[in-house]
Formats: C-alpha cells, structure tokens, sequence
C-alpha cells in the first residue's frame, strides 16, 4: 500500500490516473451516446418499415372497386385493420406524422394518434400478443425494453381515399427483439478499463522518462560538476530543457573555474609578499611581540591554503577507480599513528568501491586529523548494513552541542570552546570533508556519542561497487 501510495503521489503516477480516468469517462460516454444514436435508428427503420406496410394497404384500398374494397377492409392488412367506431386516440404523434406527410400522396395530409393497443389487436385470441408484451399506449415502456424488447404501438391513422372515402385505422408496430449490448455490462467495463490501464500506465511512463532523467541529472549534477552533459534527445520540449540545462551546467563550470583560478592566483600573488613579511618578522626586538605576529602571518597562510583546498575539492577531475577500503583506511591510521596521535583501524568490511583515490584519502585524513586535534583520539571502523558501507571515525572529545551538529560542517565555522585558533584550525576542515564525499555519492554526518566524544559517519546510500 506504501508503494502505490507513493506511486500515485509521483508525476507518473498523477498522469496514470488522469489518462485512465479521462479516457474510461470519455469511453463510456461515447459508447452511451453511440448506444442512443443506435436506438434511434432502429427505432426510425422500424417506423419506415410501418410507414411501408400503411402506405401500400393505403394505396390497395384507394385502387380497388367497391366491392374489393369492403373485403379487403374486413380481411385488414399486415398490421394494419378498420379501428372500431369508438377507438379514441390520446395524443399525437407528430414524427409519425412527419414521416407520412414527407411521402406526400393520400398520407400527406393523414392525422396520427397515440391509441391503446386493444384497438389494435387482431380478431383472433390466436394472434394476440404474450400478456407480457402488451402495453397501454405506444408511449408507455417497461423492462421489456431494457431487455432488448422494441414493446408494441399502436396509432390511429385518419385520411381520406381520392374518392373522398375517409378512412380510420388501426396500425399495429409488433414488438421487435433488438440488440441488448449495454455500455454498463461488466465484462465491457472490464475489458475496457484493462486495455485504457495498459494504455494510460505505458503512456505516463513515457511522458515522466524526461523529468525523471533531468531529475537524476541535476542530483548527479550536485555530487560532480564535471559529469556528462545531458543527451539533447526526444520532444522538442525535453531537448529544451536539455539543452538549457548543459548550459547551466557550462556556466556553473566556468564560474567555478573562475574562482579557483582566482584563489589560486592570490595565493600565488600572496606568497611573495607574505615571504617578505616573515623575515622582516625576524628583525623585531621584542620576541614576545614577534611570536604572535609569526603566528597570525602562519593563520593567513592556512586560510589561504585551506580555501583554495575548498575551491579544487569541488572542481577536481580526478575519475573514480576499483579501491579498497579497508586498504585505503589502515593507510590513512597509520599515518596519523606515524605522527604520534592515538589513531587505531579497529574494524573492516572488506568492501571494494568504485571512488577516487586521492580525494577519498584526503576526506578521512581530514577526519581523522579533526578527531586527532579536538577528541585526542581516533577509532575507525567500517561496516555494511542492509546493503549500505559506513564508516566512523570516533573520539573521546567533549563532542558538539545539539544544535552545532549541522552548522559546523559550513564554511569558516569553528566553536571557539574547543576548536580555537591555536589549534591550527581555519574552519574549512570539515566543510572540504563533506564537498569530498558528496562527490562520491556519499553523506557525511556527526553525531554525539552516548557515552560521551564525538562521531563521523560516511554512508554511502547505495555503494558504488565495483
């Protein structure tokens, strides 16, 4: 139920049900349409075929001697017979009316009314109708009728011969067995509602494929800068689209190769004079005076070192390769170990991923240097779980206050209780581990330890294997 309600909830989703919808309701109603329309001409041909019957025993009559003609009276015609004296009709009937007076002749001035059937009715018991056939008035319908029953009519038809005779007639419509195929029968529905689900569920699949790809792009976008720009293909609307996303793309590669270029080329220009400062530095007297200025001269440089760090983290092409993790963790402790801090690799998952080797490198040595530096120690593991490869690097530092978890990861963000300028710290350490990670798909948290120091965790949602 939790996948179809986030199904429905999805672009193709939506379009699946509007499509099924819309095109079941216009089905129907085209079908209930096309249904009455059927109805009405069988209902027209039945009363042509009536019209037939009446106009050639009309015709018989007006063409026959007096003595043919009193037989032929009391034999009647198909349907057609002398009403009795005291046949009252209630109410015209007007397209019956038209339809004879349009064939012109003796009809064209004929009077049609609404009788009831026994009017009608022939002589004989015989010949009568079923009971359940039998109807009051011609305008009168019953379930008969939604049965696939055309039910009787009966009309008096008054007119007059060339000879002046009039003429009152009983003219009988039989009932009629007629097509009873209804645009509500079930397996109608149902076959109908299949074939327009197949229909709509294929027709929205094709329709979100593009959002769906330019989705995927701009998140893929957001990890690598430098991916492959998306395929200009399909409608003109997506190529549109596609098109005016490279091109974002293109400007946000040039804008940040501006940058770095920039920061690359102050650093370069900074060198010489920041050099020349240094060993003027030397020459002050007062040695306490000349140590703290040899230390701020010491933080601009690790500013200016760590922001063009920043700058390349983001724009670097280096391509991803089959690594080891474990490999690459024990070589990044051992280091750390090698330099005096309390660094140890406790566990591995043995896990082999597709990630850039340099860049994965300096994402857990700045993480084992920041627990190192504020938690006086480090304890690395790598893990999987339910499919997904973490790893923690662990201190025993006094961790962050709740509402600094996030906050610390920003750029130039230090917390001056633990990680003050004397630790070396420019607050780029942690925000450069994150750009690093994000690049490789992955998430980088820190989270404060229950039993006290503080933990970073990078979890690969779904691990890139090789």
């Amino acid at each position: 139920m939790r996948r179809l309600r986030g199904y429905l909830s999805s672009m193709a989703g939506r379009l699946f049900l509007i499509l099924l919808l819309g095109m079941l309701a216009a089905a129907v109603v085209a079908t209930l349409l096309a249904n009455a329309r059927r109805r009405q001409d069988f209902e027209r041909q039945e009363m042509a075929r009536t019209a037939d019957r009446l106009q050639g025993y009309v015709e018989l009559l007006d063409g026959a001697p007096q003595e043919l003609r009193a037989k032929l009276l009391d034999l009647g015609g198909p349907g057609v017979r002398p009403a009795p004296a005291d046949a009252q009709g209630h109410g015209g009937d007007a397209d019956f009316a038209a339809l004879l007076a349009a064939r012109g002749g003796l009809l064209a001035q004929a009077r049609v009314e609404h009788a009831g059937y026994r009017h009608c009715a022939p002589r004989l018991p015989d010949f009568l109708p079923p009971p359940g056939a039998r109807h009051a008035a011609a305008g009168e319908r019953d379930g008969d009728e939604e049965a696939g029953l055309l039910p009787p009519a009966c009309r008096l038809v008054s007119l007059r011969l060339h000879d002046g005779t009039p003429l009152r007639l009983g003219l009988e419509s039989p009932p009629v067995v007629r097509d009873s195929l209804s645009p509500v029968d079930p397996l109608f529905l149902s076959l109908l509602a299949v074939a327009m689900a197949l229909l709509a569920y294929a027709v929205s699949r094709i329709a979100s494929a593009p959002l769906k790809g330019l989705s995927g792009a701009a998140a893929a976008l957001g990890r690598d800068l430098q991916r492959e720009p998306v395929p200009v293909e399909g409608p003109t609307e997506v190529r549109n689209a596609a098109m005016a996303f490279n091109a974002m793309q293109q400007r946000l590669q040039r804008h940040l190769g501006e940058r770095t270029q920039m920061l690359a080329a102050i650093t370069h220009d900074l060198q010489t004079p920041l050099t020349r400062l240094r060993l003027r530095l030397e020459n002050v007297p007062d040695e306490a005076l000349r140590e703290r200025l040899v230390a701020d001269l010491a933080a601009m440089q690790a500013l200016i070192r760590e922001g063009l760090e920043l700058a390349r983290s983001a724009e670097s092409s280096e391509q991803p390769l089959a690594l080891d993790l474990d490999s690459l963790l024990e070589s990044v402790v051992a280091d750390a170990a090698d330099g005096g801090g309390d660094a140890v690799f406790e566990q591995g998952c043995g896990a082999v991923l597709m990630l850039r080797p340099l860049a994965t490198h300096r994402l857990f040595s700045n993480l084992v240097d920041n627990a190192l530096k504020y938690g006086g120690s480090a304890r690395v593991a790598a893990t999987r779980r339910d499919g997904r490869v973490v790893v923690s690097v662990r201190d025993r530092g006094p961790g962050l206050p709740p509402d600094q978890l996030e906050a610390v990861l920003d750029p130039f963000v230090r917390l001056e209780t633990s990680r003050s300028r004397q630790t070396g710290g420019a607050g780029l350490g942690l925000t450069i581990a994150r750009a690093l990670a994000e690049k490789d798909g992955a998430v980088l948290g820190l989270h404060n330890r229950p039993e006290g120091g503080l933990e970073a965790r990078v979890e690969w949602a779904a691990a890139p294997a090789a």
